[in-house]
């Protein structure tokens, strides 16, 4: 009795019915507990940051590792799923698969910019499939697995999921910048941080020394009003006449002594 072929086709036909749905499946449970974890508040840039990590995991990352895998290992059993003959090409639609695999893997802990250029190639890919599997039902029902099943709805709903939320989301730096712990300071950074709050200090002292300088106060003000006034009553008032000294006697010199001796000298004559 011949052994059986653990991949057969209707095997692998199973598997590639199952694969893409619960893939999305498990994308939308890890990324509800991912964001039930998250710190309140609960934002929608949080939950579309946490959708599109794990539909870049796990529908676009794992199913496009197992379609390499299948595409290359087993080309026989994943073309049978498929409904298609055997062919060389598989090798190459595999290691696109791979490289597509590969790049979600790294968009899904990256920015927008590699996020937004994954998306792109995915959709490429994807919907380019998807159309071709399209063309296959209707030229020549094919209605096998791997053409018709689960994996023909994926193949446009993982790129238009994904758009949508990459347009929705904000353009802002990542969340996983703000939540990480903050490095340690460097030697040199810790003497600028220690300058800065030197000088913060400074001017909110300065600041506290200028507050204090109260203007005058209101006995002062009238203190100088009343000075004014005095100076003004001063000025305003009539000025007394002042009469100069009186001049003292002429003190008697030679001229007048010698005019009483010859006074005198008349007088013995």
């Amino acid at each position: 009795m011949p052994e059986a072929d653990p991949w057969s086709a209707a095997q692998v036909g199973s598997v590639v019915t199952a694969v893409p749905a619960g893939l999305w499946l498990a994308a939308l449970l890890f990324a509800g507990i991912a964001v039930w974890r998250s710190p309140e508040p609960v934002s929608f840039r949080l939950i579309a940051d946490r959708l599109l990590r794990y539909l870049f995991l796990l529908p676009l990352g794992v199913q496009g590792i197992w379609a390499f895998l299948g595409h290359v290992f087993l080309p026989e059993e994943a073309a049978s799923a498929i409904g298609w003959a055997p062919s060389p090409f598989q090798y190459e639609v595999g290691v696109a698969n791979l490289g597509l695999g590969l790049a979600s893997f790294y968009a899904a802990f990256k920015g927008f910019e590699a996020r937004a250029a994954t998306a792109i190639a995915a959709s490429c890919f994807l919907a380019g499939a998807g159309f071709g599997h399209l063309l296959d039902i209707m030229a020549g029902d094919n209605l096998a697995p791997g053409n018709a099943g689960p994996i023909l709805i994926t193949d446009f709903l993982t790129p238009i999921a994904i758009l949508v939320l990459l347009i929705l989301s904000p353009r802002q730096p990542e969340l996983k910048a703000a939540t990480r712990p903050r490095a340690e300071p460097s030697l040199a950074g810790r003497i600028e941080e220690a300058m800065k709050e030197a000088e913060k200090e400074v001017e909110k002292e300065a600041e506290t020394e200028a507050s204090e300088e109260e203007p005058p106060t209101r006995l002062e003000d009238e203190l100088e009003h009343a000075r004014k006034a005095m100076r003004e009553a001063l000025n305003s008032a009539p000025k007394q006449e002042v009469l100069p000294p009186d001049e003292p006697p002429a003190r008697p010199g030679k001229g007048s002594r010698s005019r009483r001796k010859g006074a005198a000298d008349i007088s013995d004559g």
